[in-house]
């Protein structure tokens, strides 16, 4: 009896899901079927269309962030313009401070300058090849001491004797030491970005999960395999924020330098802009310093982006 009702049941559906299929077309006048083509128009999609939605998509995401830093800078310079107008002078004086226009003005002067330039590009060559440095041997001791005990105790106690002097109080022996200017000055940025970079590294091979190394270990993996292919990106994110602080310290440990020993530079720029008595310089200097510290560490984070895209750039923080 429930197998005849099913069988019944299943002629009925069929039936009626054949319907619309055996059902006569509409005929226009002359008796022929009218067929009706799908619209495709709205789906196809041109290289150009995806390259502006994903350029739209991207602004929507960050126009946010872009208009909460417009507010933050244009506050400041708000600030800045009111105290220099009304010759602020409680505790912190603005009556020899140079209004944002005056500097704005200056700032276009200094644009058709080529010396000024070529302040820049000094100080940029500095600070690369001083960093440089300081990454190769920072992160080179950094593993050998992080990773090996013994290294650990006969290096470590003399780099933490060291680390505490500052860059600044490097500068006379930095004299004695290097036969040119160029060196000295090169040798204290290397030291300011060192200890960082160095410090960091430790850190992240001392925190690597050290399940990780015995699972190597057991897959046949040698030591150099093992500080090239585990520990090594294990601590890459460690590494790079030392970078990130190494370069940030760099960049003063630089300008301490060319504003002492130096005679050229944008930190000997500066220096010679208060000699001189020119403020509005003084300010473009500070604001040129500024702008290149941010531009060396917005390319560190960058590069660290692409190198590790296991990692969660974005840490704890809310969206």
């Amino acid at each position: 009896m429930r197998t005849a009702e099913l069988i019944n049941y299943h002629e009925e559906t069929n039936g009626e899901a054949s319907a619309p299929e055996t059902a006569a077309t509409p005929a226009n006048d002359q008796g022929s079927a009218i067929v009706r083509q799908p619209d495709t128009s709205a789906i196809q999609v041109t290289p150009g269309g995806a390259l502006l939605r994903s350029l739209t998509g991207w602004i929507g995401r960050n126009a946010g962030s872009a208009v909460l830093a417009l507010t933050s800078i244009a506050l400041f310079i708000g600030v800045w313009y009111l105290a220099v107008k009304y010759r602020l002078d409680f505790y912190v004086r603005f009556t020899n401070i140079p209004a944002p226009l005056d500097v704005f003005n200056e700032m276009v002067r200094l644009s058709k300058d080529g010396s000024f330039y070529e302040n820049m590009l000094i100080s940029l060559r500095r600070i690369l090849l001083g960093f440089g440095i300081a990454v190769v041997f920072g992160i080179t001791l950094g593993l050998v001491i992080g990773r090996y005990r013994m290294a650990r105790q006969l290096m470590f106690p003399v780099l933490e004797i060291l680390r505490p002097i500052p860059a600044i109080a490097w500068v006379p022996i930095a004299i004695m030491l290097w036969p040119t200017n160029e060196g000295s000055i090169v040798f204290i940025t290397f030291l300011g970005s060192f200890f960082p970079i160095l410090l960091s590294t430790v850190h992240g091979v001392t925190s690597v999960d050290p399940v990780l190394i015995r699972a190597a270990r057991c897959l046949g993996a040698k030591e150099p395999a093992l500080l090239r292919q585990v520990i090594l990106p294990a601590a890459l994110p460690q590494i790079f924020n030392g970078l990130s602080v190494g370069m940030g310290v760099a960049w003063v440990s630089l300008i301490a330098a060319e504003m002492i020993s130096g005679q050229y530079g944008i930190g000997y720029f500066t220096w010679e802009a208060y000699s001189l008595i020119q403020y509005s310089d003084i300010v473009i200097g500070m604001i040129v310093i500024g702008f290149l510290g941010l531009a060396c560490s917005t390319v560190i984070r960058w590069i660290g982006r692409l190198g590790m895209p296991w990692a969660n750039q974005n840490g704890g923080n809310k969206a």
